[in-house]
């Protein structure tokens, strides 16, 4: 299955990534915000942190490939959005019944 990460998700996996949050410490919801929070100050920032994960690994990206996928789901299902499909139709608003005259009056004054 081929998917896309969208760049939010992708900075805080990265931030998750350089943290000092272990696979083995089954992190809570509060210790991920506090470590993506931490990382992202100690790293100057999302780009801070996405240049020293290249910068450790980019010879061998082989050898972060477990600890990304942890951070990415990690961070997929603590900051897990519904999914908004294109193709999907606005929702309509739907109106039983006409404004009266005295509402009329209120709309087209504001």
């Amino acid at each position: 299955m081929n998917s896309t990460t969208d760049a939010l998700t992708a900075a805080r996996a990265a931030a998750l990534f350089v943290s000092d949050v272990s696979v083995a410490d089954h992190p809570t919801d509060m210790d991920v915000d506090a470590a993506i929070r931490r990382s992202l100050r100690t790293h100057g920032g999302s780009r801070g942190c996405a240049a020293d994960l290249a910068a450790a690994y980019g010879d061998r990206p082989e050898l972060a490939a477990s600890r990304m996928r942890w951070a990415l789901s990690v961070v997929e299902s603590r900051y897990a959005r519904p999914a908004v499909h294109r193709w999907a139709a606005p929702a309509r608003t739907r109106i039983d019944r006409l404004p009266a005259p005295a509402d009329r009056q209120l709309v087209a004054a504001a």
